[in-house]
């Protein structure tokens, strides 16, 4: 069974899988659980999606930082695994680069692959920003677009967009001297130039001139996006790995990244017992079953001794990095936000919902009653428990009311609240931190009345539909919360749970019923 609620709404990727745990689908997206969702709840998927629901059995997915990286990375992990339900190219092909040819005067053109002693500066995932960029480049700084230098001038010098070094019109000192300007601008140093093209945008807005203003905006938001980290491929040509970690409750939460070539490829996450030396011991026993790579990157420095180790068993020199700032401090970054999606998205929301509501304990096990039935009949209960933020399916519950009759959602909530509870008073079993009735005060009411008859105390709430209003016992007006509150988001996931529970039991009755 497929849990979308460990999702994050990050952008990244998504991998779905088939019970042999083989990757038959790769997708990103802006927001990943928002995106996977989709393709649970609509009803007008084609033919090929639905074929290949029927197949997904697990899932995976990479958060990244941004859109671009996600691009990057689908491309990467679609070559890696070949997934069935993707498109197939025959002559796939990587995103292109801007080239900037080794010649007698350069010109800056597209290129699919780097070949030859040319400069090549990518790769894109965006046509429409990269051929921006280069007709910016090539109007900016007037070069020559042609072939073979010609004899005479062509049509491009007398609309002023070249100027013209085939026939002398600017000398190859001057010309060499602005292709050197461009790779400034496309190694990323473009501080200078920024600052020239703001004040020309500024003065344009002071005159009025709203579209040249606009155009140079354009501009600088194209020259901008060169300099935008794509941390998921980087240019190398050595194997690195990044690991990262976070300890919580004497716990040592790892995850280590594969970068294969520059491209990530591969993530892999560790839970174990925080000591003094845990991060030693686990290089020693990981990198005794798997590759080393060329270059490890860490944010704690390793002993020599396990340097020494490192480069034994590979038998070569290994690069053992913790960097202070740069590329790779952001790629222990993204290692690091990855590892509270994975690990900690389930822990906050607990910890969210206790300061809300001023619990003296964190609700680590909630449960949660909802009502359901077709005009009075087939009315079913349902119970569903919450685990440390995560649905506890093997402590799952229905009830076939047995003791109301017609519409009366508040005596059957006092029923199956007083069957729940005095059961596990009976066999002396742990009660949960929290209940969640799923309606108003009156449905409240009722459960507390029933769990003071059976002498319990356990801190309880409801919330009714309607306003997505929160009662409380005692409190004389409902608490109201934002939508985008973080407590009231999880309270209305565990209460949406129980209600799906519990339709599904009606329905059941209900067909049992026809079918008698």
């Amino acid at each position: 069974m497929l849990d979308l609620k460990i999702l994050p709404n990050e952008p990244g990727c998504y991998l779905f899988k088939d019970k042999n745990d083989s990757v038959i689908y790769v997708g990103k997206a802006k927001n990943i659980k928002k995106r996977v969702k989709q393709y649970f709840q609509k009803i007008d998927l084609d033919l090929k999606i639905q074929s290949m629901i029927k197949y997904i059995d697990t899932l995976d997915f990479f958060a990244t930082d941004n859109e671009v990286e996600a691009l990057v990375l689908e491309n990467t992990l679609i070559k890696k695994y070949q997934p069935k339900y993707n498109i197939r190219l025959k002559d796939a092909k990587s995103h292109s680069y801007i080239q900037l040819t080794n010649e007698e005067l350069p010109r800056v053109l597209i290129a699919r692959r780097k070949i030859g002693n040319d400069k090549f500066y990518g790769p894109f995932v965006s046509a429409q920003e990269r051929d921006y960029i280069l007709q910016f480049l090539k109007k900016t700084f007037a070069l020559r677009t042609c072939n073979k230098i010609p004899k005479k001038a062509c049509l491009r010098f007398h609309i002023n967009l070249c100027d013209a070094p085939c026939i002398g019109r600017i000398s190859k000192l001057d010309y060499n001297k602005r292709i050197a300007n461009i790779k400034l601008i496309l190694d990323g140093h473009t501080e200078k130039l920024n600052k020239k093209l703001t004040d020309e945008m500024n003065i344009c807005s002071k005159k009025n001139d709203f579209e040249h203003a606009l155009k140079i905006r354009n501009q600088i938001s194209a020259i901008k996006y060169l300099n935008e980290r794509q941390n998921v491929q980087r240019e190398k040509k050595y194997n690195e790995d990044i690991i990262n970690y976070e300890i919580k409750d004497d716990k040592v939460y790892l995850m280590l990244f594969n970068i294969y070539k520059g491209t990530l490829t591969n993530k892999n996450e560790f839970i174990f017992d925080y000591y003094l030396d845990f991060i030693e011991d686990f290089v020693i026993q990981y990198y005794s079953e798997n590759p080393i790579p060329e270059e490890i990157i860490i944010p704690r420095k390793l002993s020599d001794s396990i340097d020494k180790f490192l480069e034994s068993v590979k038998g070569s020199k290994v690069k053992v990095t913790t960097p202070q700032k740069g590329e790779k401090k952001q790629l222990l970054s993204l290692v690091e936000k990855n590892i509270e999606i994975s690990f900690f998205t389930d822990i906050n929301k607990v910890e969210t919902l206790k300061n809300k509501l001023n619990l003296n304990d964190l609700p680590n096990v909630i449960e949660c009653f909802d009502i359901s039935h077709l005009s009075g009949t087939s009315t079913a209960g349902s119970m569903v428990q919450f685990r440390n933020g995560k649905p506890d399916k093997t402590n799952y519950r229905r009830f076939r009311i047995r003791t109301v009759e017609g519409i009366d959602d508040t005596s059957a909530i006092a029923e199956v609240v007083r069957r729940r509870y005095n059961r596990l008073k009976n066999e002396d079993s742990d009660f949960p931190d929290l209940i969640i009735i799923d309606g108003g005060r009156g449905q409240l009411n009722f459960a507390i009345q029933e769990l003071e008859k059976l002498d319990i105390k356990i801190p309880i709430i409801s919330i009714a539909k309607q306003f997505e209003e929160i009662y409380i016992p005692g409190g004389l007006n409902p608490i109201r919360l934002s939508k985008k509150d973080k407590a009231l988001q999880f309270i209305q996931e565990i209460r949406d749970e129980a209600h799906r529970f519990a339709v599904k039991y009606n329905r059941l009755l209900r067909k049992k019923e026809l079918i008698s």
